[in-house]
């Protein structure tokens, strides 16, 4: 006897339903919209994973005519779940998640056949996306906050200070980045540790997915914990590479906020996804942490107060 239950969705337009048969399940993933990304890419990204010895849901079949795939069922144990009922273990995980994301970061598979038998060479990460990204701040945030006037004026200086951080990130574009790696897409599966919503992936800087892990805007954590968790991963990088991967370190975690903060705004009013607005004052929290470390982000600390001083 075969049933399906719907599952809580996430941020995007996917839909998750669980399929029970007899005492075995599976994990449908239908998407009729990005269904490229969300189905194609999404498997050879997994494939990439699991080759790599990183486990990751394998896939069960595919029906892409009809816009989903049937993949492995991780359960329903995220990280961010377990740690939100055992608080005294959350330094225990973080160890095991940093040496995850070290095995993640020394994947050199850059390309692999998906499941229409033709190769995904993974994109890089460069400057313009990021660029791209951060200005979803001011495409949804920005526009919904401020006047006409002051928007134009805003944006402007704005374009310019995102462009000048990103032209001084220090690290190469030469590593696999999950790009939202963090507990919530973290699963505890027989005792391992595995990673799900891996379609986004791309080659980039390694300091991107710590930014990720560190300042997780859904899982508070103290600035004394966020120390320990970046020290964790610093500890094992070389000599020469710990003040570049500071440096970068700061630079993405801000402008990862600054684009959580656009979607975050995109998903409330054009998607009716009220639930993460409650996630932007924290967003606001980490940018205002990392924004007074580095001299560098004095230009962006005097906008964002100038017009956001409630926020900041």
């Amino acid at each position: 006897m075969q049933n399906l239950k719907k599952l809580k969705g996430d941020a995007s337009h996917r839909k998750f339903f669980r399929k029970k048969y007899n005492d075995s399940s599976s994990i449908i993933i239908l998407a009729k919209r990005d269904k490229f990304k969300n189905l194609l890419v999404y498997d050879a990204i997994s494939k990439i994973l699991n080759k790599n010895k990183i486990l990751a849901p394998k896939l069960y079949r595919e029906n892409y005519k009809n816009n989903y795939i049937e993949v492995e069922d991780f359960g329903d144990d995220t990280i961010y779940k377990i740690l939100k009922n055992s608080k005294n273990k959350k330094i225990l995980y973080f160890k095991n998640i940093i040496k995850l994301l070290n095995k993640v970061q020394s994947i050199k598979d850059k390309k692999i056949k998906n499941f229409k038998n033709r190769y995904y060479l993974i994109p890089e990460y460069k400057n313009e996306i990021l660029i791209q990204e951060a200005n979803l701040f001011c495409e949804w945030y920005v526009k919904k906050n401020l006047s006409k006037n002051k928007r134009q004026n805003f944006d402007k200086k704005f374009k310019k200070i995102i462009k000048l951080l990103s032209s001084s990130l220090k690290m190469k574009n030469n590593i696999f980045v999950h790009r939202d790696f963090h507990v919530s897409n973290l699963m505890l599966v027989n005792n391992k540790i595995g990673v799900i919503d891996s379609q986004d992936a791309l080659i980039g800087n390694k300091a991107y997915d710590l930014a990720s892990l560190v300042d997780d805007v859904r899982l508070k954590t103290s600035k004394i914990f966020k120390k320990k968790i970046f020290n964790l991963y610093i500890n094992n990088q070389k000599k020469s590479d710990k003040k570049k991967i500071k440096n970068d370190f700061e630079i993405l975690s801000i402008l990862r906020n600054l684009k959580i903060i656009g979607i975050f705004t995109r998903l409330a009013i054009r998607d009716k996804k009220k639930d993460y607005l409650k996630l932007i004052p924290h967003a606001w929290d980490l940018i205002y942490l990392r924004i007074d470390q580095n001299e560098i982000f004095s230009d962006l600390k005097k906008l964002l107060k100038d017009n956001f001083k409630k926020n900041l």
